[in-house]
């Protein structure tokens, strides 16, 4: 039995050490070269999203949570890459089409401090000012995301120690 137990402590070591990988990648966005704009700032863009479609977005969003994750995916069939589960979200929900990539999403919208966040909104995160992943905010912080290959998209908190780590802005489309 003490063999089973070093194969078993083994894989959980491999799947952990998988699972930080995944987090680390990001999202399926390559990086590219950030905007000239500092990070969020506000743009000439107004809000095109009422509060009844924000709570269809925040609706729908949820109801996505377990669907997989895959790199350049864009439907509940074929699963969820994070650009693509805005997008995908936003379209269906609110009629609203917001850009495919997080390079984009980073400056689209109007820019939010985080005492204005409201539901349906989006949270995007940097690293050296490049946007490199982004959520939808379902309230009570916490945001819907499609976090990384091998996962599925699911609920996290900005709280936790691995989110609150990250740079974050906040846009309402």
């Amino acid at each position: 039995m003490k063999p089973a137990l070093a194969l078993a402590g083994k894989w959980l070591a491999i799947s952990a050490a998988l699972a930080l990988l995944g987090l680390l990648s990001g999202c399926s966005t390559r990086p590219v070269h950030p905007a000239r704009a500092p990070i969020g700032q506000p743009s000439d863009y107004r809000s095109q999203m009422s509060p009844e479609q924000a709570r269809d977005v925040t609706v729908y969003a949820l109801g996505l949570v377990g669907t997989p994750y895959r790199y350049g995916g864009n439907t509940p069939d074929t699963g969820f890459d994070c650009s693509g589960l805005i997008r995908h979200v936003y379209q269906t929900s609110a009629g609203i089409q917001p850009p495919r990539t997080v390079a984009l999403l980073r400056d689209w919208g109007e820019s939010l401090t985080s005492e204005a966040l409201r539901t349906g909104d989006l949270v995007v995160f940097f690293q050296n000012d490049v946007a490199t992943h982004a959520g939808i905010y379902v309230g009570q912080n916490r945001f819907v995301h499609a976090p990384s290959t091998g996962g599925t998209v699911r609920l996290d908190s900005l709280r936790s120690r691995y989110w609150a780590a990250q740079v974050a802005t906040f846009r309402r489309p």
